[in-house]
């Protein structure tokens, strides 16, 4: 923090600013500093390690993105695994499909989520009390290397491939994902900011193409991760998912509607047409 302002330097050459209005925590809990301030537009902001990982103010795009579109393509999920995502906003959007009988959240940092139930209660919005919510504090590499569940969907809601979150971005680590996924089951991910963090599109086509029957990215805008359009990244154990006709996305938000403020059928389809910035990025394409 620097007076009033907040300023996260992501790159060497940009950085951008926030109105801070009032801090209202800061610790470091040993694995990373946390620390959440009030703004003027954004409501409540999350850091940790000096990175914005959640704001109260457009949260709602991001999460939104990361589950609506998996599980309305997949059309019957039953079981979901979110790695990361202590803030609960992943488990809020998953858990209001009624067809969603569990959903489990493997966390490292227990202290994230004690404070993001404290001090953004509006984020997860009672998802850590649902009975369909497991929360297991674990290392979400171990976890999925060693354990034998089965998941319709794995959302991964990680940090940039930097420092604690670099492990999530790793080929070992797809793999394991691609072996805990039941059939026509999907793997979703922040990929980062293109136009500024190609190289993330890059390294994750490779290192999936080999685990999964498709593999590709679709685009949502995030005013906070700043830097252009947000590439999310798609991975399913089928080509079925991904190729289902905006009539039946429809046809399924229609009959198992859910409310949104980013999110709609439309939304879906065209986020997967992708700039040519973007496609160049990707082999093969």
């Amino acid at each position: 923090m620097s007076g009033s302002w907040f300023r996260e330097e992501l790159y060497p050459h940009w950085r951008q600013s926030f109105q801070v209005t009032r801090e209202l925590f800061r610790a470091n809990d040993g694995l990373q500093e946390i620390v959440l301030f009030e703004t003027p537009v954004f409501g409540r902001v999350l850091t940790l390690d000096g990175v914005i990982q959640v704001t109260t103010g457009d949260e709602f795009i991001y999460h939104e993105m990361l589950a609506h579109v998996p599980i309305y393509a997949h059309g019957a999920v039953k079981t979901a695994c979110v790695v990361g995502g202590g803030d609960g906003g992943m488990l809020r959007e998953i858990l209001k499909h009624k067809s969603v009988q569990q959903a489990v959240l493997v966390e490292i940092d227990a202290q994230v989520v004690e404070f993001c139930r404290t001090h953004m209660p509006s984020v997860s919005n009672g998802a850590f009390d649902d009975p369909r919510t497991e929360i297991v504090i674990a290392d979400g590499l171990k976890y999925m290397a060693e354990t034998d569940r089965k998941f319709d969907l794995i959302v991964i809601d990680s940090t940039d491939p930097i420092g604690p979150g670099g492990v999530l971005f790793t080929e070992e680590f797809y793999k394991d994902c691609a072996r805990c996924l039941n059939a026509d089951g999907i793997v979703v991910n922040q990929n980062g900011v293109p136009f500024l963090q190609g190289e993330e599109v890059t390294d994750t086509w490779r290192r999936r193409r080999p685990y999964y029957a498709e593999v590709g990215f679709y685009m949502a805008a995030v005013p906070t991760y700043v830097g252009g359009l947000m590439a999310l990244g798609w991975a399913s154990a089928s080509t079925r998912p991904g190729s289902e006709s905006l009539d039946t996305i429809r046809a399924r938000f229609e009959k198992a509607p859910v409310a949104t403020r980013y999110y709609t059928p439309d939304v879906h389809k065209a986020a997967f047409a992708l700039p040519k910035y973007v496609q160049d990025l990707i082999p093969n394409t």
